[in-house]
């Protein structure tokens, strides 16, 4: 797997970087590759840290855009950093290469009182290869003020009354818009129902699809339901030209995202409607329903040139002091649950909603296909709501595709169930 990989990316590696300033150049002390916000206050962490024993540290900021190519060139090319911030979908990938350590027996305490779902998306065959640094999750942006006039003072959280109160809203607009924005070319939404329906999108080993489950086909009915139903346009993230403006005008009234919306909500809406929206956690068929466990972690790439100073760095940066100071500087949500009480955070109604739906998290499949594998299944759906298959039809064929994608895994199972 590790030498296929790096065949496959060596004529990228070859190639002039993208990113001004990543080649690697002679340090003494660790290099440290951040991503967007973190990046840009890691000065700022790093001055708040205890210095005994540390060695310096260098901070090559990177695009969220280009990280994760950038990534699997450097590892084709030995040239990664000695530890750095990576997605936190990214790790099982990154493990299946052989591109990080496993988190040292020491330090796995310190996912103790960490939401589940996320400490388990960082579990590779039962090894822990990341540390948690903070976060996210997608949750219901929602017009509260709208659903009020429909008579919901809460959203509900079974999809029957969840759609039932999406109809009343849009029958009270008289017709105007919709109710809810999934753009069509966004998996994330597919994936938040299908978790809530039990779906696991692979078989057991992960060699083979599981779309045709009936927890997934449930889920895909339900969803494509929201456009038959004229719930949700059918139109991708692109077409529509101001999600602000239309959220403020009633266009639709949920908003299905994450927590760096909380910062557009407070300032690209206008001052009449800051008390107006609320957020609250998806529904389920039968109750409250799951999302995905996102946000970030640190790792120790291989080889470091100090692998304890690198795990000594990274225990300072994770620890409650840290996560607290990080929230106070980016708005990330830290992955303790007890920073969130220091922090105000389960005070506040709007992230409060974030800590009920991190606790009903489910990992996605850690296969290093997945990636690719989502994508062919939003597609699939996409023909599933304009009408060209139904949905018997469209999982037989997002099974097709998957098994396609996972040709490679199964033969290198194979070879290691054999050897």
């Amino acid at each position: 797997m590790i030498l296929s990989r790096r065949e496959a990316l060596a004529a990228t590696a070859l190639a002039p970087l993208a990113i001004a300033g990543c080649a690697p150049r002679p340090h003494s002390g660790l290099d440290f590759w951040a991503m967007g916000a973190e990046a840009e206050n890691m000065p700022a962490l790093l001055s708040a840290l205890p210095r005994t024993g540390l060695p310096s540290v260098r901070v090559q900021p990177l695009p969220w855009s280009a990280a994760h190519e950038k990534l699997l060139t450097s590892f084709a090319g030995s040239s990664l950093p000695d530890l750095g911030q990576v997605g936190n979908s990214w790790i099982a990938e990154l493990t299946a290469i052989g591109a990080i350590e496993p988190v040292p027996a020491g330090l796995e305490a310190m996912v103790a009182g960490q939401f589940p779902g996320v400490v388990d998306t960082n579990r590779i065959d039962g090894r822990l290869m990341a540390l948690p640094w903070y976060v996210d999750t997608r949750l219901q942006f929602y017009r509260r003020d709208l659903f009020e006039r429909a008579g919901f003072a809460a959203l509900p959280d079974r999809w029957d009354e969840w759609k039932a109160s999406l109809h009343a809203v849009q029958q009270r607009s008289g017709g105007q818009g919709f109710a809810i924005l999934l753009p069509i070319n966004e998996y994330e939404h597919l994936t938040q129902m299908a978790l809530s329906s039990g779906a696991t999108f692979l078989n057991r080993d992960g060699t083979r699809g599981a779309f045709r489950s009936p927890e997934f086909r449930r889920a895909l009915a339900f969803y494509k339901s929201l456009f038959d139903e004229k719930l949700a346009p059918i139109a991708g993230a692109a077409q529509i030209s101001n999600v602000w403006n239309e959220f403020a005008r009633g266009y639709f009234a949920v908003y299905p995202s994450g927590p760096w919306t909380i910062g557009d909500m407070k300032t690209r809406l206008p001052p009449a409607l800051q008390h107006s929206w609320a957020t609250a956690p998806f529904p389920g068929p039968d109750g409250p329903g799951h999302s995905t466990p996102g946000g970030s972690s640190l790792v120790v790439y291989k080889p470091a040139r100090s692998p304890a100073a690198a795990w000594q760095l990274i225990r300072q940066l994770v620890a409650p002091a840290s996560q607290q100071r990080l929230q106070q500087l980016t708005g990330d949500l830290p992955p303790t649950r007890a920073v969130w009480a220091s922090t105000g955070l389960l005070a506040d109604p709007i992230t409060n909603a974030f800590a009920r739906q991190l606790d009903r998290t489910t990992p996605l499949p850690k296969v290093p296909e997945w990636e690719r594998i989502a994508t062919e299944m939003q597609t699939v759906a996409e023909l599933a709501v304009r009408g060209r298959m139904t949905v018997d039809e469209a999982a037989a064929e997002m099974d097709q595709r998957a098994d396609r994608l996972l040709e490679k895994r199964r033969w290198m199972l194979s070879r290691t169930r054999v050897s």
